[in-house]
């Protein structure tokens, strides 16, 4: 269903089964799966490619220009997988060439309202982006990460998997998967044990983690010292060895 004061260049593909509500505005090279409903005012510019069973609320802009004064009007593009909700005067913008000229959002995520996603961004499956969240552009969240309200990242940091991030964070290092962090400052603050429990990691799996915390942030090693003491017992447990090669692959170095 698409409502008559929708404004639909004729170069935009469309599903038959979709609902686009009252003055959306959709751009050429905008294509849209199934099952999608877009929200009153919202607007949508290309190239962008919207997967299955999107919910996009009133006044959201995805696939706007990025902002970034190096872009000259080059062709880049924004991915949304499926099943993501996108709140109201949410924004997301489409990549550069300085970069991989795409930013890609996963599936099952929910950005809550006035998030922002900048240019060249990932993001994985089932991340939540609670309100006004911030993300410069080329940033890195990893699966099953949350970020809380008013939370603001650095360009080209990292948010490994499972990580969560308090109200008002300002993030600009990457975060370890599984590592809550938060207060100013921002620091780290433990790891999100009830985030774990909830996705069915057993007790003895959420104690290694903790083990693994206590010996990066709490033992008084050097970096590099904790990464080898980790590394005896990360083959025998791929969780560990997750942790182990998103700090060695860390360009911007870890909030610690």
């Amino acid at each position: 269903m698409i409502h008559s004061t929708a404004i639909i260049d004729r170069h935009a593909q469309l599903h038959d089964d979709i609902d686009i509500g009252p003055y959306v505005v959709i751009g050429a090279e905008v294509q849209i799966d199934r099952g999608c409903r877009i929200g009153p005012h919202a607007v949508l510019r290309g190239p962008t490619i919207i997967g299955q069973d999107n919910q996009i609320f009133q006044f959201a802009s995805i696939g706007e220009d990025p902002q970034d004064k190096k872009y000259a009007g080059e062709k880049t593009s924004l991915s949304i997988g499926d099943r993501n909700v996108i709140r109201e005067f949410a924004t997301i913008h489409r990549g550069t060439v300085q970069d991989q000229s795409v930013t890609q959002i996963g599936h099952d995520n929910l950005l809550m309202a006035y998030t922002h996603v900048a240019h060249d961004c990932r993001i994985g499956n089932h991340t939540i982006l609670a309100n006004a969240a911030s993300l410069g552009g080329h940033i890195e969240i990893h699966d099953w990460a949350i970020l809380g309200g008013f939370t603001v990242v650095h360009q080209f940091c990292r948010l490994g998997a499972h990580c969560f991030t308090a109200m008002g964070s300002v993030i600009n290092k990457d975060v370890p998967p599984y590592v809550i962090v938060g207060g100013q400052p921002t620091a780290p603050h433990g790891i999100n044990t009830e985030g774990l429990k909830r996705r069915h990691f057993s007790p003895e799996l959420i104690r290694r983690i903790r083990h693994a915390y206590r010996l990066l942030y709490r033992s008084q090693l050097l970096q590099h010292e904790a990464l080898a003491a980790l590394q005896q017992f990360a083959p025998n447990c791929p969780d560990i060895l997750t942790m182990v090669e998103f700090i060695q692959n860390s360009q911007r170095g870890i909030l610690r």
